[in-house]
């Protein structure tokens, strides 16, 4: 068996890489393992959205010039569920980076500042008094389980993924666009909904594009899944030819699990931390890897407690609000009243993108005016159904 790891990480996407980057960072000595059961660079099916807020979690973990090398994407255009359309500049700009690229980047940061990182296949993992076994033949103080949407980890320690009816199913793939484009898209569909499209350049004349709604929607369909999916997004992105089109799951936070047990601690898509107004997973995921890692070398004897805590501080508020949003967003009219309000309020516009990208709440008197809105085209559908009733 190795030697006591310190830190030994099971995931190495932008979770597992955060972790390891920030337990170097803080404790240049500790010992830090880890683990992917894939060679990088590889693929992974994701909208490749790095929000400004992602960047801020690179800039503290040392690596702020990570991305530099893309284009920021400044503008972002939404078509609501009934066809309300905002389009404007965004506080601060995004970026799209292919995943392939981003986390073998990560990855190589990692290994720069001195964690060892391996291919291996967890498979089994047993609590061991001051440690956690992992196959077998290596003991570390704490694993971080950054394994992704269908998590080993969390499934050995006995928390029960995520329910379908807080999974969402989305299909990737990318497609040739104007090298000059500059726009990131979303356009939303009644049909199924929760669902939408979106298409998010690159800055190379490609752009990642796919198509997402809720597993229950979908088996309410009642036809294939590859049918539904890729029918839906050439519906919405009609002109554009994806290829590399790849399915994946999303375990949205409305179902998260407990954060960890032992000294085991969840992060990224194995906590079911996935923005369920966007799907957004990044910032999410590089957030939440730091803070494992930082509960991992402050406080060694009990790292859950703490990383409960840090988690509770920096995402508390935000995960209650999207809570709620997520049921009111049940109703795409809903969805229709928060669009309107913001194509006529860039504040409105900038706080979505806040709540949606990053760790954003929604201050009373928005909520107010949204839900006003809401009332109002709710009460003027009601009219018109009566006038048309025979």
């Amino acid at each position: 068996m190795d030697p006591m790891w310190d830190v030994v990480i099971v995931g190495a996407g932008p979770a597992g890489s955060a972790a390891a980057l920030r337990a170097a960072q803080l404790r240049p000595r500790a010992r830090v393992l880890l683990l992917d059961r894939a060679d990088f660079p590889r693929d992974k099916p994701c909208g490749d959205g790095i929000a400004a807020h992602g960047r801020d979690e690179l800039a503290l973990l040392g690596v702020p010039a990570l991305i530099d090398d893309y284009r920021p994407t400044p503008r972002l255009t939404v078509v609501s569920p009934g066809g309300v359309r905002v389009s404007a500049e965004a506080a601060r700009p995004n970026h799209v980076v292919p995943r392939r690229v981003f986390d073998a980047r990560l990855v190589a940061a990692a290994r720069d500042r001195g964690v060892e990182v391996r291919r291996h296949r967890v498979r089994d993992l047993v609590p061991d008094g001051s440690g956690v076994v992992i196959d077998g033949r290596l003991r570390a103080r704490t694993v971080v389980a950054a394994d992704g949407a269908g998590s080993v980890v969390r499934r050995l320690i006995g928390l029960a993924p995520a329910a379908e009816e807080h999974t969402a199913i989305a299909v990737r793939g990318y497609a040739d666009v104007p090298e000059e484009d500059d726009v990131q898209l979303i356009a939303m569909q009644k049909a199924g909904w929760p669902a939408y499209a979106w298409s998010f350049p690159i800055g190379d004349g490609t752009a990642n594009i796919g198509f997402g709604m809720l597993l229950p929607r979908l088996r309410a369909v009642g036809a294939p899944g590859r049918q539904v999916l890729h029918g839906r997004l050439a519906e919405l992105l009609p002109g554009l030819h994806p290829r590399e089109l790849r399915a994946h799951h999303l375990p949205l936070s409305t179902g998260r699990p407990a954060p960890g047990a032992g000294r085991v601690l969840l992060a990224g898509d194995a906590a079911g931390l996935i923005n369920p107004l966007t799907g957004e997973g990044i910032y999410y995921a590089l957030l939440s890897g730091r803070l494992a890692a930082e509960a991992a070398v402050e406080s060694p004897d009990d790292p859950l407690a703490l990383y409960r805590s840090k988690v509770r501080r920096a995402l508390g508020r935000h995960l209650r609000t999207t809570d709620v949003l997520a049921r009111l967003a049940q109703s795409p009219g809903f969805i229709d009243a928060a669009i309107e309000t913001a194509a006529h309020r860039k504040e409105v516009f900038d706080l979505l993108v806040e709540v949606g990208l990053g760790a954003g709440t929604v201050p009373a008197p928005l909520a107010l005016a949204v839900g006003m809105r809401w009332l109002r085209g709710s009460l003027r559908a009601g009219r018109s159904a009566t006038r048309v009733t025979p």
